[in-house]
């Protein structure tokens, strides 16, 4: 008789949650079981938590800072790093303490669920409208130059890269890792661990991949984010969606990390799922900036 079984004939109160451990009892990753402590419904009450007022701080020195290191304050950098740092670590300790949570203590139940991933669409979307302000802002400098610029598009005397070399070799590059991390999607909801954990490090491989290409295109750039709104509008919408493919590289080694160390499991991977669809809006999102900068922008 399994351990499960055992623990349900002497514990009645368990609930077995079909292949994902016992309702707060066991949570099974694979061969590891972890003891939890009981839950006897399917909403998780927070208990008390320092990490939002330490992050507020953290976000108000960051802020303060910014504005005195802007403006040559003596101590602002000092204010700036030590804001920056504590909320790294308010980020680290809070995340280390949802993990403990949904992998350890069993709170994230089904209904649970549902509040990480909502979170997490309307995150994207959010995302969404931030880049598309970027990339109206070229269309709209693009589409109706002003006399300002010498009306036409790129202005007079600003060097632009040619789209057919390294920003075409970059373009496939985020959609094959889209592929790649929908590979390792299935291959978690298959229970095949190892597979999926290979996944995710050919994903993380192709997006450092494409993050040292784009490197090479800033070192190889003929102009910089002074030289009128063509540089203004290229660095920023194609800086900022390299930003993201950086922050959404790191969010899937954690993810590998995790699933290596056998905390997903096919009823439990909302922290993966949040990643996909993220990396997956990330690889979408290359399309746009190669047709209505790279290549429009080029011609």
């Amino acid at each position: 008789m399994s351990l499960a079984c055992q623990i349900e004939g002497k514990f009645p109160f368990f609930t077995t949650l079909g292949g994902g451990g016992l309702k707060g009892g066991l949570h099974t990753t694979g061969a590891k079981w972890f003891m939890i402590e009981s839950q006897r419904h399917s909403y998780h009450l927070v208990d008390p938590s320092p990490w939002p007022i330490s992050g507020s701080l953290g976000a108000l020195a960051t802020t303060v800072g910014g504005v005195m290191y802007m403006h040559s304050f003596q101590g602002g950098a000092t204010l700036l790093s030590l804001g920056l740092i504590f909320i790294l670590y308010t980020m680290l300790v809070w995340w280390r303490d949802v993990l403990r949570e949904s992998t350890l203590e069993g709170h994230h139940t089904k209904a649970v669920q549902l509040g990480p991933r909502y979170g997490s669409i309307l995150f994207i979307v959010s995302e969404v409208m931030f880049l598309f302000a970027f990339f109206w802002a070229s269309s709209h400098s693009s589409l109706a130059p002003t006399v300002e610029i010498g009306g036409i598009w790129p202005p007079k005397g600003i060097g632009v890269l040619d789209p057919w070399e390294i920003p075409f070799l970059n373009t496939p590059i985020l959609p094959s890792s889209g592929a790649a991390v929908t590979w390792a999607h299935h291959a978690i909801l298959a229970k095949k661990e190892k597979r999926a954990v290979l996944a995710l490090v050919a994903t993380v491989s192709l997006a450092l991949v494409s993050t040292g290409f784009q490197g090479m295109e800033y070192y190889q750039a003929p102009s910089n984010i002074s030289d009128s709104i063509y540089g203004s509008t290229f660095f920023l919408a194609t800086g900022f969606h390299g930003f993201h493919v950086i922050i959404g590289t790191i969010f899937l080694i954690i993810c590998g990390i995790r699933q290596y160390l056998g905390h997903l499991t096919k009823e439990h991977h909302v922290g993966f799922e949040a990643a996909a669809w993220y990396w997956h809006f990330v690889d979408v999102v290359r399309l746009f900036p190669f047709v209505s900068i790279y290549w429009w922008g080029g011609i």
